[in-house]
Order: C-alpha cells, then sequence, then structure tokens
C-alpha cells in the first residue's frame, strides 16, 4: 500500500531459497511487515512463522483453535521428513468480528472451520477480495481428512461465511489461481 507497511499471511517458506526470496521481495519493495497472520496452523502454512517473526519483530496471530495445530506441526513435519522451528512466541487471538488495520484498509475476520479447527479468511470489503487459506480453491475445496477437519463443517462455513459475499469478491486460496466467489457458487462439484 501506499504507507509501504504489509502484512504476512502463511509464511509457508521451508527451504533457505525460499525464505530469501520472500525477504528479498520484502526488501526490493521497499516494504515493513507489520503483521504475521496465519489462517490456519498445517505445516506448509506455518514453516516460515519463526523465521519471519524473529526477522521483523511480530506476534503471531490466529485462532484461538490453531494453537493446537500449531503445537503438532513439529511432529507432523519429522513425519514427512521435514523438520523445523517452530514459533514459540506469544500469540494474539483472532475471532470473528475482530479487524485488522493496515493503512486505511480493513481486513475483517470471518471464522470458517472445517477443513481445520480454527480456519480463519480476511475479507477485505473496500477491495472486494477474501485471503481464504484453504477453504475454497478455485472448483474445489480444503481437505478435511487431517485431524480436526470435518467435511461438513467446512460446506456449512463456505456456504454461510463466503457464499453470503458479493458474486465478484476476489478468493485469493493458499494453493493455485484464484476465483470469485460467484464462479464457485455456480461451478464448484462440492457445493451444488
Amino acid at each position: 500500500n501506499e504507507f509501504k507497511q504489509c502484512i504476512v499471511i502463511d509464511p509457508g517458506c521451508y527451504f533457505d531459497a525460499e525464505k530469501e526470496r520472500l525477504k528479498n521481495f520484502i526488501t526490493e519493495n521497499e516494504l515493513t511487515p507489520v503483521l504475521l497472520l496465519n489462517t490456519h496452523c498445517h505445516l506448509d502454512h506455518v514453516f516460515g512463522n519463526k523465521f519471519i517473526a524473529e526477522s521483523y519483530g511480530l506476534t503471531l496471530q490466529l485462532h484461538e483453535k490453531e494453537k493446537m495445530v500449531l503445537s503438532y506441526a513439529p511432529t507432523s513435519g519429522l513425519m514427512y521428513n521435514m523438520p523445523f522451528d517452530n514459533y514459540a512466541g506469544v500469540f494474539i487471538e483472532l475471532k470473528e468480528g475482530d479487524t485488522i488495520l493496515l493503512g486505511e484498509d480493513i481486513l475483517e475476520i470471518l471464522e470458517t472451520p472445517g477443513h481445520s479447527p480454527g480456519s480463519i479468511c480476511f475479507y477485505c470489503r473496500k477491495q472486494n477480495f477474501v485471503i481464504g487459506g484453504d477453504v475454497l480453491f478455485h472448483r474445489s475445496i480444503g481437505r478435511t481428512d487431517l485431524p480436526g477437519g470435518d467435511h461438513q463443517t467446512l460446506l456449512n462455513s463456505i456456504r454461510k461465511k463466503l457464499f453470503v459475499l458479493p458474486n465478484e469478491t476476489v478468493v485469493y486460496n493458499g494453493h493455485g489461481s484464484s476465483t470469485t466467489i460467484g464462479e464457485e457458487k455456480i461451478y464448484n462439484p462440492f457445493l451444488q
């Protein structure tokens, strides 16, 4: 934004080259990271939490129900042969109705459990987009076979929290191309 501040959401950077790429992007664009947020705490979204927190002096913000998921992450990492240093600082808890401010922009917190027990989305009404983590994808939805996942809960979250947003709302998700609420209402095979 015009204030040169930025938010880091779900830093999935595991390898040093990935960490360098993120740091270089921040430096080259003369950005100052002011917040560190997790939509949820599966491995691929939290590998870089400690790195970002320590590099920029930030406190991790997440939903209270994701603390347990985060605490289990190093064990999961070992299962996939990807050991890592977990974030071990204090937390700021986010919940439905909370807002995150960045310059003149506001991100509203939407609780969208199902993929993970405390999954949240960040909705920017003014710029008409939602950062959805792994809740809703282009023609797909988040997997629900991991601990704390629940298929019906996820479908309910999408219908009650995301499908009520304007059709032209852009959905930026954790994996793959962006989509819109309107498109997914029509074409998403999981929600017909």
